[in-house]
């Protein structure tokens, strides 16, 4: 059943609508959990059955990688030597992506207006953004935009001021987000024993490029609104430091609850101004960064499993992606929506912070 907006004001502005008309996506070599786990995180966890259950108990049976640590182990690597991989195979993963998302949407990167780069696994100026214009053909006078370290959320906020540019510009922009998240394994504790924080993030997270291209007034997905809300007094709760090697996870098993407390609460926010409730919603981005945090979303919006199975699809074939898995997740939904049909995007990352967006189908 198609579910029309209510005559509500828009407000993210006035202006021609923004459209996400394209979308592209690349990984890098595929892994498989299993095999990861017996023939190399097994013995870097001492066959500890704890981390063995967590380990292919996340959800995740496939991800993509530009490091496979059975063949490289990257593990004692400084942030200096990650950061230079990070450079040779971001660059050709993010072109392919954004290729793709250009040829989806059939524009000419020469006409885009507005590129925004998104990523949180490494940083390199000249950057990603000034490459990939080069590469790909921009306009020198197209504008450039680097969104980094915010997290798996980060794609929200991109789309965000990418929709806004096109409402006030007229013009189209594009949103790349790619992350390497494997070039962040952390090193075995000093002394052994288990980290059970670690390998929670070893297990989860996987590599992936996404891009969207938003057009105004276009036929795709309209993005009427984002909107983020923070829950207070839960900065530790979820960290990504700057470490000598690499970037290390911090992951508390608070997390669910506290997203179980703002959810529906931030979910409404978004869908208020618009006259809308949670049944009139038929598509749901949501970012699986863990099976846990899935549950909780649909345990707390009240939605029946089918709502959530593009996210737990992601999470199975892809892992957790960064903030390239909430793309990867309305790339897999967007042929399902009706004409005329909302759909709510969402995302979490640190702060604790949840990011939102409001979409309709044209």
């Amino acid at each position: 059943m198609t579910t029309r907006l209510r005559g509500a004001a828009r407000p993210a502005g006035t202006g021609p609508a923004a459209v996400i008309a394209g979308i592209g996506t690349a990984f890098p070599g595929l892994l498989d959990q299993q095999n990861l786990w017996d023939e190399y995180f097994d013995r870097r966890c001492g066959g500890d059955r704890v981390a063995r259950r967590i380990f292919l108990g996340c959800g995740v049976r496939t991800r993509h990688a530009v490091v496979d640590p059975r063949d490289e182990d990257v593990s004692g690597w400084s942030t200096g030597a990650r950061m230079r991989r990070y450079v040779r195979d971001a660059q050709p993963l993010g072109l392919r992506a954004a290729t793709a998302a250009l040829a989806d949407a059939g524009l000419s990167a020469a006409d885009v207006g507005l590129f925004v780069v998104v990523s949180c696994t490494g940083y390199s100026t000249p950057g990603l953004d000034i490459q990939l214009a080069r590469e790909l053909g921009m306009s020198e006078r197209a504008r450039r935009l680097v969104i980094g370290h915010m997290g798996c959320y980060a794609a929200i906020p991109g789309m965000g001021t990418a929709a806004d540019f096109v409402r006030a510009r007229g013009l189209p922009a594009l949103v790349l987000c790619v992350e390497l998240t494997s070039l962040h394994v952390q090193p075995v504790p000093e002394g052994g024993g288990r980290d059970l924080e670690q390998v929670v993030a070893h297990a989860l997270f996987g590599d992936a490029a996404a891009a969207i291209v938003l057009m105004p007034d276009a036929a795709g997905l309209e993005v009427l609104d984002t909107t983020a809300a923070t829950a207070p007094a839960s900065e530790d709760l979820m960290t990504w430091e700057v470490t000598d090697h690499g970037f290390r996870m911090g992951l508390s098993s608070k997390v669910p609850d506290v997203l179980a407390s703002h959810v529906e609460a931030a979910t409404t926010a978004l869908l208020d101004p618009f006259a809308l409730g949670l049944a009139d919603v038929q598509g749901w981005a949501v970012h699986p960064g863990g099976p846990r945090i899935v549950d909780v979303v649909e345990e707390r919006l009240g939605l029946d499993r089918a709502r959530t199975d593009p996210s737990r699809q992601i999470l199975d074939t892809r892992g957790n992606c960064s903030s390239a898995t909430v793309l990867l997740v309305l790339e897999r939904l967007r042929g399902t929506l009706d004409v005329g049909a909302p759909a709510v995007g969402m995302a979490f990352g640190p702060g604790l912070t949840l990011c939102l967006a409001l979409l309709r189908r044209r």
